[in-house]
């Protein structure tokens, strides 16, 4: 018997994806997997080849309401000299009832704008509600989802990147400038971008800290979306150490992140040092904030059931609409 899917390219993705609904869709997808309401592993992680790319699995089941998919994503980071991006991905979704086939979508757009509203979740609930400075550490195409998302949940007026790249920073700047409220300007420095600033944001494919701890000012809510990989850190042990941490998923922080991995490893800190969970700050289960002096800490690894919530709205939305194209297996 033949089975209908829908087929999704980025572009009709992107077109039918906009970010303060994917906001909100995370915010419940973060709630539910801290209830315990969604079935997900951590992710399986495969290391391709002499270069030791990235190949990971991550399927997600959420009973109510009913969503079951899977994505797969690579990282490989010399395709930028094959005009390819480092960070590719295509999503499976199934029918919950029946494991067929329902649709295909890539998953690349998805995977950057869904990191993007659970950051911005992070600082919903847990940067203090008067940040107007963001500092962001990279300039690609994180960077750029990040702020689109961040000034959806705060009244950023005051943008600081700064990335290795002169060129890329003064790009980003260029790019980001007609489309954002409030002033966009690069740094010469790491410090110089993070110094006072009320969130920042790291973006960056470091396999080792970017910043010093004296940096981070007092009632910062720092945001490390990279080093994903437990024998990875980018941020300085010492911040994680006093800063009061949450993560997105506690198993998957234990084993992959190496900003958690090996301050236990170092005897910095215990287990017990990550307070919670996104989600359970979310349901109000766990403290966030204690004090406008608190420095926060969101370490983001990325979990399956955001990006089969994420692509679940997509089709919804492609269904109404009669968006993508239609294919018989």
């Amino acid at each position: 018997m033949s089975q209908r899917f829908r087929l999704l390219n980025e572009a009709q993705v992107k077109s039918l994806l906009p970010m303060g609904d994917l906001i909100q869709a995370m915010e419940d997808a973060l709630a539910r997997f801290s209830a315990g309401e969604v079935l997900q592993p951590v992710r399986t992680v495969l290391s391709v080849g002499p270069t030791k790319a990235f190949f990971g699995v991550m399927p997600a089941y959420m009973p109510e309401p009913a969503r079951l998919g899977a994505k797969l994503v690579t990282v490989f980071n010399g395709n930028e000299s094959r005009g390819l991006p480092s960070h590719l991905a295509t999503i499976l979704l199934l029918d919950p009832d029946t494991g067929a086939l329902l649709a295909i979508l890539d998953g690349r757009y998805i995977t950057e704008a869904r990191t993007a509203a659970v950051s911005a979740v992070s600082a919903r609930h847990l940067a203090r509600p008067e940040a107007r400075s963001l500092a962001i550490i990279g300039s690609g195409v994180q960077a750029r989802s990040h702020l689109e998302a961040l000034i959806e949940v705060r009244a950023i007026d005051d943008i600081r990147v700064w990335s290795p790249r002169p060129a890329s920073r003064e790009r980003f700047v260029v790019d980001m400038t007609p489309h954002e409220r409030g002033t966009v300007r690069a740094t010469d420095t790491a410090e110089a971008a993070i110094r006072d600033a009320d969130i920042v944001v790291l973006v960056t494919s470091s396999t080792t800290p970017v910043f010093e701890a004296s940096w981070i000012a007092p009632g910062a809510h720092v945001i490390s979306v990279g080093a994903c990989r437990p024998d990875q850190r980018e941020m300085d042990p010492a911040l994680v150490a006093r800063a009061r941490l949450y993560v997105d998923s506690k198993a998957a922080a234990l084993v992959e992140s190496g900003d958690v991995v090996m301050g236990i490893r170092d005897g910095a800190f215990s287990a017990s040092h990550v307070l919670g969970e996104l989600g359970g700050v979310v349901m109000k289960q766990v403290a966030g904030r204690a004090d406008a002096g608190d420095i926060t800490v969101f370490k983001s690894l990325g979990m399956a059931v955001e990006d089969v919530v994420a692509a679940d709205l997509v089709l919804q939305r492609a269904v109404e609409r009669g968006a993508g194209t239609e294919l018989t297996l």
